[in-house]
């Protein structure tokens, strides 16, 4: 439960984080940017987070978790709700906000950030203590619970935010999925080790000095630091979920696109599939699987190269939406089974690169791709966007832009190209480690 609401207020507001920040002033660069870095912060803290989770407790670490995520959602909606600013209808090139939005954005994406760090490794951490003999189940439910409290999050939140006709409210109903989730834990939630007896073998307490030694030996494994620096190609691509393709359908394609509701193709997609796949491919190597679901996350890209040079992005399909939005829906349904050829089989890939004895430490650094793509992809993303597609396009009288179709193919062509040399690199990486382990050890 606690779970589902965590992830029900982060995508409650994920997918429009870009739109919403654009609209409040911050100019074409800064949405992406301070997107990209509220995912790195999620995927890195953990690294500290976890371990301080360890030491005080699950349940606190989780009291504190939701107050911070939920204040800063409340920071979030702070500029339109509290301030009165009022948001462009059109996402304008230049930073226009104000010194108290840009104080309250930066605010609640630390808060959000630090305090949704907490979570995740106390809830897999939860599972991994409470599942004994059935951890295979376990996360198996964790892991469809996200993908409901993802549905969940998105659907209240369209309801929300299209009855009101205010975007800025997708951020309530975010902090109230945070106060639901604080109060699950507060009435309902107890540590394994107090409730059930599990896990009573307390860890050794690490100081924030060996956590930052443990990541400099971690790293000092060249073969883990060049599996992260090529893994992190696929994450890169996947943050452009959140980056790129909101960016091209609010300022190309349709002037108020519904994408909470686009965006539901990866968790539907996810849900429907992953025993299929698990069951058809569970066998593959992870390595021939990584590659897959790297080069199944480029070619996404090219779908939308479809509209660019048919019938045009704008069209209606069955007078539902425009020809690019279902396009945009169909990136993210690729996407979804990109992800499931690759994320799983990268803890199991980890798992099996590691130092025998020490696939703990490894494994606890294994969100480190998803941390570097988003960090990356952030700032990318939107040069990609406006430095390329965006390249002499028109203004149309309704703010849309007008893209030149070359340049909007070399966007979608350079996005494509990034996902095929990921999956090149990969799996020339893993022809150097094959040949290096069977090298004979020099005299």
């Amino acid at each position: 439960m606690t779970e589902l609401f965590e992830r029900g207020a982060y995508y409650a507001m994920a997918s429009f984080v870009v739109i919403y920040l654009g609209q409040l002033g911050l100019g074409d660069y800064w949405p992406s940017t301070l997107n990209g870095i509220l995912w790195t912060i999620i995927y890195f803290l953990p690294i500290l987070s976890g371990t301080i989770a360890d030491q005080v407790g699950f349940r606190k670490s989780l009291l504190l978790a939701f107050v911070l995520v939920a204040a800063g959602y409340a920071c979030m909606s702070y500029p339109v709700l509290i301030a009165g600013h009022e948001l462009s209808d059109i996402v304008k090139p230049e930073v226009t906000a104000s010194m108290d939005t840009i104080v309250a954005i930066i605010a609640g994406i630390v808060l959000i950030g630090i305090g949704g760090s907490f979570v995740k490794p106390c809830i897999s951490g939860t599972v991994q203590k409470t599942s004994v003999g059935r951890a295979t189940l376990g996360f198996a439910i964790f892991y469809m619970v996200i993908n409901i409290g993802s549905l969940f999050g998105r659907g209240a939140s369209y309801i929300v935010r299209t009855k009101f006709n205010n975007i800025s409210l997708i951020f309530v109903v975010a902090a109230a999925c945070a106060i639901l989730a604080l109060l699950v834990v507060a009435f309902l939630y107890r540590d394994p080790e107090s409730e059930v007896g599990v896990g009573s073998a307390a860890k050794p307490r690490r100081s924030i000095g060996e956590i930052l030694l443990n990541m400099i030996l971690v790293l000092k494994n060249v073969r883990f630091a060049l599996f992260l620096l090529v893994s992190s190609g696929f994450y890169f691509l996947y943050a452009q979920v959140y980056n790129v393709l909101p960016l091209y359908l609010k300022k190309v394609v349709e002037t108020n696109p519904a994408v909470d509701i686009y965006t539901m193709a990866n968790p539907i997609v996810i849900v429907l599939f992953q025993l299929l796949i698990t069951r058809l491919f569970g066998k593959m190597k992870p390595i021939r699987s990584i590659v897959i679901g790297t080069v199944i996350i480029g070619l996404s890209m090219a779908i939308n190269l479809v509209p660019v040079f048919t019938s045009g992005v704008r069209i209606q399909v069955l007078d539902l939406l425009p020809f690019g939005s279902a396009m945009i829906v169909l990136t993210v349904a690729m996407i979804a089974f990109g992800e499931l050829f690759t994320s799983a089989r990268t803890y199991e890939y980890i798992g099996a690169l590691a130092p025998k004895g020490q696939e703990g430490l490894f494994l606890g650094y294994a969100n480190l791709p998803m941390a570097i793509g988003a960090l990356i992809g952030g700032p990318a993303g939107a040069a990609i966007f406006n430095e390329i597609m965006a390249r002499d396009a028109r203004v149309l009288d309704n703010g849309l832009l007008e893209l030149n179709p070359i340049n909007n193919a070399i966007g979608w062509l350079v996005l494509m190209g990034i996902g095929i040399l990921s999956a090149l690199s990969m799996w020339l990486y893993n022809r150097w480690l094959i040949k290096v382990n069977a090298a004979p050890e020099k005299a």
